[in-house]
């Protein structure tokens, strides 16, 4: 009977697979049918350009390499340049028309509030003025000598956006090897204008594997040291290794059902504070890894999330919670270690039941609330974003925080689906929350 239902489950959820997957790819073709006028669909990105032997230029290097061969396709590029002190003097010349403008409200402000003279004084605030428009006319002097021919050459990177008449074109470029050397005329998909992160496409690609090595392993090292709060977790939701460890711990048994909120409900509550920051935390170790769009960088580190919970709290938390208890019979019996792993995975259940309550209940609910981004948003337009043009919403559920968490929900019910069915409606519930929370609150901020 069971391996009967276990067929029928799993064809059924193939047949939805099927049809979800299907209505995806009508409404992925629309998608595209719509953009088809995209420019980065018809563009390239070129690392590693080599210097022109006869004009000591890579930009008449990459006219010459493309119109040879892909004439049919070929279009025009577009040379990427340093602009590290360029985009330093702009920062600076924005922030002296701020101050400029700041002491000229400031003037007008104190003209209006006395009677006003034919002959007006030179103040402070006036002598100020003109001492900062000077400066702000040699920085913009600067600026458009950086922006001259002679300086751009010199400030060329072997960087390049290389359009193409077709889509068809573009994917031939993007497919395939340049250059027999691998770390020549590199070439890959241009990521959308709004999603370059342009302060890595100086980066050389013989650095960006070196970036990405030290990426994973930092990642791994931060899943490693993890281990620490969740060991620890666990003994907190074992009452009978918290008297061990912790003798006071006896004292909850003297005030009723606190017994139960300590071992029940604070493991959950603490290994959620603590899987918080991880996202972000190697969000900002993945800006270091060289990626060249923001949606690279939140896709991989989405994938590390996904991976770091499925060690840290599946696997360590059978570890360290009851299959730890059995390793030492099921090393005198191996053949009874399935049997055994069964009933390990088993008694976690309960602590399950509660993780995926308490992430259900605090996470989405919280995103209902919008309580952290309010309480940051009110800090930083008080602090160091006074002044700043703020945006008029607060976008919340980022997809690389949210769907590791997701799946891992979804991991943790398939596991549990035969060995403790009553986990399944607290996970489904948990989906459905979700559900509720993303199509009434992140999608109408999304087609606004």
């Amino acid at each position: 009977v069971h391996f009967t239902c276990l067929w029928f489950i799993s064809f059924y959820g193939w047949y939805l697979l099927y049809k979800e997957y299907e209505e995806i790819l009508d409404k992925r073709i629309l998608c595209l049918d719509k953009l088809k006028d995209r420019p980065d669909m018809f563009t390239v990105l070129v690392r590693e350009i080599p210097v022109c032997s006869e004009h000591e230029r890579r930009g008449c290097n990459v006219h010459h390499f493309f119109s040879r061969h892909y004439q049919p396709y070929y279009q025009s590029y577009q040379m990427l340049y340093d602009g590290k002190e360029l985009a330093a003097l702009w920062d600076k010349a924005t922030s002296m028309q701020k101050k400029i403008q700041h002491l000229r409200d400031k003037s007008m402000k104190k003209r209006s509030k006395r009677t006003p003279s034919l002959v007006e004084p030179l103040t402070g605030d006036a002598s100020k003025i003109e001492l900062y428009e000077e400066k702000l006319k040699r920085m913009c002097d600067i600026m458009r000598g950086l922006q001259h021919e002679t300086m751009l050459q010199q400030l060329e990177l072997p960087v390049a956006f290389v359009t193409f008449k077709s889509r068809v074109g573009a994917a031939l470029a993007t497919q395939s090897q340049q250059h027999p050397h691998p770390f020549l005329w590199i070439t890959e998909p241009a990521p959308e204008p709004r999603d370059v992160l342009w302060k890595n496409l100086s980066t050389p690609s013989r650095r960006l594997l070196l970036y990405k090595i030290g990426f994973f392993l930092v990642a791994a090292l931060l899943t490693i040291f993890f281990t620490v709060p969740v060991t620890a977790v666990q003994g907190i939701a074992k009452f009978e290794k918290l008297k061990k460890w912790f003798p006071p711990a006896m004292a909850l048994q003297l005030i009723p059902g606190l017994r139960s909120i300590v071992t029940g409900y604070l493991p959950s509550v603490i290994l959620n504070l603590f899987i918080y920051i991880v996202p972000y935390s190697l969000l900002g170790m993945a800006q270091f890894a060289g990626y060249t769009s923001k949606s690279a960088t939140e896709i991989k580190v989405c994938t590390m999330v996904f991976y770091f919970l499925v060690g840290n709290v599946f696997f360590l938390s059978l570890l360290s919670g009851s299959l730890l208890d059995e390793l030492g019979q099921s090393f005198s019996h191996p053949r009874d270690f399935p049997s055994r792993l069964a009933r390990a995975v088993a008694a976690q259940a309960d602590f399950f039941t509660t993780y995926i309550l308490t992430d259900g209940l605090s996470g989405f609910s919280l995103e209902l609330l919008q309580a952290g981004l309010l309480t940051w948003n009110a800090i930083k337009t008080h602090t160091y974003g006074r002044g700043k043009k703020s945006s008029p919403y607060l976008f919340s559920l980022p997809y690389f925080r949210v769907i590791p968490f997701v799946c891992l929900s979804l991991l943790i019910g398939m596991v549990y689906a035969l060995v403790a069915p009553l986990l399944l409606p607290f996970v489904v519930g948990y989906l459905y929350f979700g559900y509720a929370v993303y199509i009434n609150q992140v999608g109408p901020l999304l087609l606004a």
